[in-house]
This record gives structure tokens, C-alpha cells and sequence, in this order.
């Protein structure tokens, strides 16, 4: 008891020492150095860097709005930044609301004060909130600005967002016009290790050109800034006439594209000056990426202007895969579309709205189906336009799609197998040894057969899997239509190692996959249809020897207490002339299939390791086809006999029909 009697001593004593005097009131700029991270998102390397954009951003305002045609950025090596343009200049005339103030260090030394709020002085900027100067201004250990506006030139001078001299009028000027502002970060707040990274800078400034092709950039950098492992040059004028196309062109030189000639275009946005320009092109052998721009501003984290371009490309790609017949166009995804295609998309419109000052974000959720609807027609009249390119291009896309979707599958069939036994599929008779050594499981035909395989089986090392009629035929069908059938999904299952290039050996539940099907015509079709599932989905199962097929008997002779299992008409009539004497009366029965074969029987001729006769399935060289590459040769065998084409198997019958001796009607 005692110590809760301390505790409420203690909270009465806390209570009565919080008063009206601990509440503290931030004036000025001191909310931005109490707490930079709420303005330009903490105090680390990527934070210093945005006080430079900041600054950038201003003068990229002035361009945009038409007012510059030129900006300068110098790196020092004393840690000082120079920015400056040739824009309008600041204001420095007095403030109507503050006459002992000039606009100027009302804008550096106030929050929320700008020239950005109205269309009046911007229709389009990067600017919003009239924080970036100040907030810039507040973090700096020295900051000096110089204003040439109305042929005069100003300086001021600040430190940690506090005036340190007057608006001193340095005279007249003729040849220069525009603001420039040269400071460095307050080590008090970002640590004394923290420098501006010219590298970064210098990829700011040429994305900047790029976005808007009537700017010039000067770029200008102390050579002992410059860190051996990221070069840039100490001296470079950037411009790009053709704007996104350049941005393009260099990000993805040397790459291998789809379409020679990229999708650009640039339309009108809105009725008050806006525009959305962009660039694009789907490379051939590197992942892609999706530069996304509001009024120069980077939005790395995309937003509603990124929303509405997937939406528009994801229905002109199901459309166009419509066209070209792909019945499943449909189930193409934004995801899937873009994965390797390289975009660059540049939206500017009047009052943006960005997730926090930093800006990484656009959310305007109405922007998102009027730029669907803006670029829906071009991209048609693109994709229509370039033919062949553009269909090999959607078809590279859709094959990708497919391996996605069957990766997918292959993880989820292993993340299933690798639970418990309980999730294998129902119909299957597992084998009790939980290890692969020595086991084997029968796929059989149908319920009947299974039946009797279960009976016959030996139960610690034999599995039965009982498929219903003919599997689906993998050879030609399209990778959802394969890995949404059932008996598909029940083998994959019950075999546990995967699929394609996610197929994984050790995990394989049984050393043999034997299959047991009739030995009549549609028992072969059947191991045929089996034999192209493994060789298109687990083709290193038939590599590494696991798939045999069965040879159960088509015929049974008996006379008295003699009895023979014939595999053929051949070997039925070498059995009836060496076992039996000749003109004497033998009982021929003909199996009608596996089900009808007595458990016994089944056991005895087709499942007693020591009796039975397995033929290995091996991927072998086939000399009928004009091939130099062996496993292009099974692969064209394969596409021949069970791929999409009847007319390939119309042709390789004609040619090859007259070599059938016995033909089993």
C-alpha cells in the first residue's frame, strides 16, 4: 500500500507543477527547427538534399510560368549551394499587411506566405504551401539571397531563419535579372557528416530539363566535391529539346525494345493551362520503371496521375488482345503490363494536392478516370499503328503473365503439400512410409480401376491416384486453363515438388510415378496425354527417371490349371504355339480394362515389383524430325502430335502411316 500512496503523492506533486507557464507558444520559423521532419521528413541525407529541391522547385516555377528560360546551380566545396534564375525576381517592395517588412522577408520568415496561393503570379507550380523558402531559410547556417528585378539589385542576408542584415539596395543593374539564393544547412541540425551529393543533384537538375524542354541548366560543381565512384562534370550546360523523349531515350539506351518508335504524345489538361505529356516504350530484357511527375515535381510514390495511366494501358491491352483473338486479353492485370515497360509521365495542372510537404505523393482522386479517358485513344491508335511490333509485344507480355500465374500456383501447391498429409487430395490412397525410398504412386483411370489397384497395392510403399477420364491435354491449352483443372491441381498435389523451374527434387513424395492406364487405344491416349503433362510442367521428373509407364496384360489364356498373361496379339499367339498343344482348346478372355481385372490378378501381373514389366519414360532422340537439337526435337514431336494444330497431325500421319504394321481398332 505504501507504494501506491508514493504513486499519488507523486502524480498530486506533478499536477501541481504543470501549469500555464509550461505551455510554450512557437513563434517564427522555430516549429521548423523544433521539428524539421514535419516539413521535409526528417533530418537525414535524403532531408538535406530537399532543401536544395526546394529552392530548384522555385525557380522551375518561374520557367514553367514563362518568366525564365534559365536556371544555375553551383555545388562548393565549403558546403554552400548556390540557385539562382532569371526569372521576375522576388518582391522587395514593403508588405501591404506588414509596411515595415519587405515581401522578401516576409516570404523568408514566414510560414504559409507566398506568391502561390492564387492563378494570379502561377497557373501551374511545384510550390503550394508557401513553406519552402522559409522551411529552408529556418534549417541554414548562413543564407544569403539577391534579388535583380526593375534593372536593381538587393541582398540580404540570414542565419537559422533570422534576418542578419537589412535589404541592402546594392545599385542599379542592366544585365541581369532573377533571384538567387546561396546557403548551407545548419550542422546544429543535420550533424557535421551530412553534404550535399553532387551526383544526386546533378540527376535532379537533368530530370528537371527533361520535363521541361525549354529550360537551360547550368550546372557547375567544385571539383573536390566530386566523389571518384559517382563522376559528374565539373562544368555542363543541360538541355533536351525534345524533353521526354530524351528523358527516355537515355534511360533506357542500350537497351532492346519492343517498338522502335516510342508512345509520346502531350494534350491539353483541363481549361486552365494544363497539360500531360508522356513517353513510353517495353523493353525486351530489363525490368521497367514509371517516372511520374506533378509540376516537376518527382512522385516516387505515384498517385492518382500514375492510377489513371495503368487504367488507360490495362484496357487498351485487353482490348487490343481481344483483337488479336486472346480470349483471355481480360485477365491481364496493370501489373502485368507494365512490369517491363519504361514510362515517363509528366501532369501539370493547377493547386495540386501531394501527400505532406514533401510532395512524394498526388492525391486528387478525380485526376485518375480524366486521364484514363485522356489516354485510352492514343494508346489504341498506337498499339494499331505498329502492327507486328506491338503484337509480338503483347504477346511477350501475356507469356509472362501465364509463368506469373503459374509460379504462383506452383507456391501455393508446395505451401499446401508442405503442411500435412491432410491437405493432400481426397481420392488419393497414400502409401504409410512417410520417407520417397523405394514408393511409387499408380495413376490409374477412373474409380474402377482405382479400386482394384487399392486392393492390390502393397500399402506401405504403393499410392493410387485415381484420375477421371482423359487428363486435360497441356499441349494446347493456355496456362489458366491448365492450373485450373482439378485433376491437374490433384496431381501437382499429391506429388508435392512443384512445377517448372520452381520444381524442387528432394521434395518429390514417391521415387517412381508410374502410369498404369487399359492396354487398349484410349489407355494409350491417356499415358500419352500424361506423358505430355509431365514433359510441359515437371519435365526434370522425366529427367531424373521417376515416370514409367505399366504394361498390364490385354489378354488371359487358361486351360485347366495353366494360366498366361498375353501383352498383345503377338505375344498371344507365341504363348497359344510354345504353352499349349496344338489344336487343343484354350479359354481366351480379353481384359475390357483395369477394373475388371480381379485385385489378384491386377497384383500379380501389372504391381508385384517382382513380376510386373515397367517401361522407363526417357527423353530420347527422334530422327523423323529435321532437327539438330535433340530436345528440340522432342519438343517438336510433342508440339506435332498434341499441340493446338490438328493439320500438323494430319500431316505426320500421311507421312508416316504406311510404317503401322498392327493397328488396334
Amino acid at each position: 500500500m505504501s507504494d501506491l500512496f508514493q504513486r499519488q503523492a507523486q502524480t498530486q506533486n506533478n499536477n501541481a507543477t504543470y501549469s500555464a507557464k509550461d505551455i510554450e507558444i512557437l513563434e517564427g520559423l522555430e516549429p521548423v527547427r523544433k521539428r524539421p521532419g514535419m516539413y521535409i521528413g526528417g533530418t537525414d541525407e535524403r532531408a538535406l538534399h530537399h532543401l536544395a529541391i526546394e529552392i530548384f522547385d522555385n525557380a522551375m516555377d518561374e520557367a514553367v510560368a514563362g518568366h525564365a528560360n534559365r536556371i544555375e546551380i553551383s555545388v562548393m566545396a565549403d558546403g554552400f549551394i548556390r540557385i539562382g534564375d532569371n526569372g521576375r525576381g522576388i518582391p522587395v517592395d514593403p508588405h501591404p499587411k506588414h509596411p515595415d517588412k519587405s515581401a522578401l522577408e516576409i516570404i523568408m520568415t514566414t510560414l504559409h506566405s507566398g506568391g502561390k496561393f492564387s492563378q494570379n503570379a502561377y497557373q501551374t507550380s511545384g510550390g503550394l504551401h508557401g513553406v519552402g523558402l522559409s522551411v529552408v531559410n529556418a534549417l541554414s547556417e548562413h543564407l544569403t539571397i539577391e534579388v535583380a528585378r526593375d534593372r536593381q539589385l538587393w541582398r540580404q542576408e540570414y542565419s537559422q531563419g533570422k534576418p542578419i542584415s537589412a535589404l541592402d539596395h546594392l545599385g542599379k543593374i542592366n544585365n541581369r535579372r532573377g533571384s538567387e539564393i546561396t546557403f548551407k544547412p545548419d550542422a546544429t541540425i543535420f550533424g557535421t557528416q551530412l553534404k550535399f551529393q553532387p551526383h544526386t543533384l546533378y540527376k535532379m537538375a537533368k530530370s528537371k530539363a527533361y520535363l521541361y524542354q525549354g529550360v537551360e541548366i547550368r550546372w557547375s560543381c567544385e571539383a573536390e566535391c566530386i566523389h571518384p565512384k559517382h563522376p559528374v562534370p565539373e562544368q555542363e550546360v543541360i538541355r533536351f529539346p525534345r524533353g521526354l523523349r530524351d528523358f527516355l531515350a537515355d534511360e533506357t539506351s542500350g537497351q532492346v525494345l519492343w517498338v522502335q518508335d516510342p508512345f509520346y504524345g502531350k494534350l491539353p489538361f483541363g481549361d486552365k493551362g494544363g497539360y500531360i505529356e508522356w513517353a513510353m516504350n517495353w523493353s525486351q530484357d530489363k525490368v521497367g520503371f514509371f517516372h511520374s511527375y506533378c509540376n516537376t515535381i518527382p512522385t516516387p510514390l505515384g498517385g492518382s496521375h500514375e492510377i489513371g495511366v495503368r487504367g488507360a494501358l490495362t484496357k487498351s491491352f485487353r482490348q487490343y488482345g481481344d483483337m488479336l483473338g486472346n480470349k483471355k486479353a481480360q485477365s491481364l492485370s496493370a501489373d502485368d503490363i507494365i512490369e517491363n515497360a519504361a514510362i515517363v509521365f509528366s501532369l501539370f495542372v493547377p493547386e495540386p494536392q501531394f501527400q505532406g510537404q514533401t510532395k512524394e505523393k498526388l492525391s486528387m482522386p478525380s485526376l485518375s478516370k480524366k486521364i484514363e479517358a485522356i489516354l485510352k485513344d492514343p494508346i489504341d491508335l498506337w498499339l494499331s499503328k505498329h502492327g507486328a511490333e506491338t503484337k509480338a509485344l503483347f504477346e511477350a507480355i501475356w507469356e509472362r503473365a501465364e509463368e506469373k500465374r503459374r509460379q504462383k500456383q506452383s507456391r501455393d501447391t508446395a505451401r499446401q503439400t508442405a503442411t500435412r498429409r491432410l491437405r493432400l487430395p481426397g481420392k488419393l490412397a497414400d502409401c504409410s512410409q512417410t520417407t520417397a525410398d523405394n514408393t511409387e504412386i499408380f495413376l490409374v483411370e477412373g474409380d474402377s480401376a482405382g479400386g482394384s489397384a487399392k486392393q492390390a497395392r502393397d500399402r506401405k510403399t504403393q499410392a493410387i491416384l485415381p484420375l477421371r477420364g482423359k487428363i486435360l491435354n497441356v499441349a494446347s491449352s493456355t496456362q489458366d486453363k491448365i492450373y485450373a483443372n482439378q485433376e491437374i491441381q490433384d496431381l501437382i498435389l499429391a506429388l508435392g515438388c512443384g512445377v517448372g523451374k520452381d520444381y524442387e527434387e528432394d521434395k518429390l513424395r514417391y521415387e517412381r510415378v508410374i502410369i498404369m492406364t487399359d492396354a487398349d487405344v484410349d489407355g494409350a491416349h491417356i499415358s500419352s496425354l500424361l506423358m505430355t503433362f509431365f514433359y510441359k510442367v515437371m519435365p526434370k521428373l522425366i529427367e531424373n527417371g521417376h515416370l514409367y509407364l505399366a504394361q498390364p496384360p490385354l489378354y488371359r489364356l487358361t486351360q485347366g490349371q495353366k494360366s498366361f498373361y498375353a501383352m498383345d496379339d503377338a505375344h498371344k499367339d507365341k504363348l497359344l504355339k510354345k504353352e499349349f498343344k496344338a489344336g487343343s482348346k484354350v479359354d481366351i478372355s480379353r481384359f475390357k480394362g483395369l477394373g475388371e481385372m480381379p485385385p489378384k490378378q491386377l497384383k500379380e501381373t501389372t504391381m508385384s515389383p517382382e513380376k510386373r514389366m515397367l517401361i522407363k519414360v526417357k527423353l530420347q532422340d527422334l530422327e523423323n524430325f529435321d532437327v539438330y537439337d535433340p530436345a528440340e526435337r522432342t519438343e517438336n514431336i510433342v508440339e506435332t502430335l498434341m499441340g493446338k494444330k490438328p493439320e500438323k497431325r494430319y500431316d505426320y500421319i500421311q507421312k508416316n502411316a504406311r510404317f503401322v504394321e498392327d493397328i488396334d481398332i
